[in-house]
């Protein structure tokens, strides 16, 4: 089967990483809801998030929190909204999306962005990254 995470994963296609580890990337979503939307995607492929067994299930949502801290304070966010669906790609993965207002984590303010507007967000959150561990 055909996963654009698993390509992503394995180099096959690109994507703006923000951050990695051996089980978990972090990237960029292409059709922000807001500037610094990000995807937290296992490595593992899952097509549902309550096939993930534990003690991986619970080590995702661990990840959420960690990754949501220099999440919010890079683009200075009141807070970060976390949602799982899977619709879109077959792979489970977490939208991580700084919010500032209420009703602002709603998919249909989703839109495409230019490269160079996905590099700059990149650039920023880069900085708040590099020492997570």
């Amino acid at each position: 089967m055909q996963c654009l995470f698993c390509d992503i994963i394995n180099n096959k296609k690109t994507a703006l990483k923000v951050w990695e580890n051996d089980r978990f990337l972090v990237i960029l979503d292409i059709r922000p809801i807001n500037p610094g939307h990000l995807l937290l995607i296992p490595k593992e492929h899952f097509g549902d998030v309550y096939e993930i067994p534990e003690p991986l299930f619970s080590e995702l949502f661990q990840t959420a929190r960690k990754v949501a801290i220099p999440l919010k304070d890079a683009v200075s966010a009141v807070r970060v909204g976390l949602a799982v669906e899977g619709f879109g790609v077959p792979h489970v993965h977490v939208h991580l999306v700084p919010v500032n207002n209420g009703n602002e984590l709603n998919p249909e303010r989703a839109k495409r962005v230019s490269e160079s507007e996905l590099k700059e967000t990149h650039s920023k959150l880069a900085l708040f990254f590099r020492d997570l561990k």
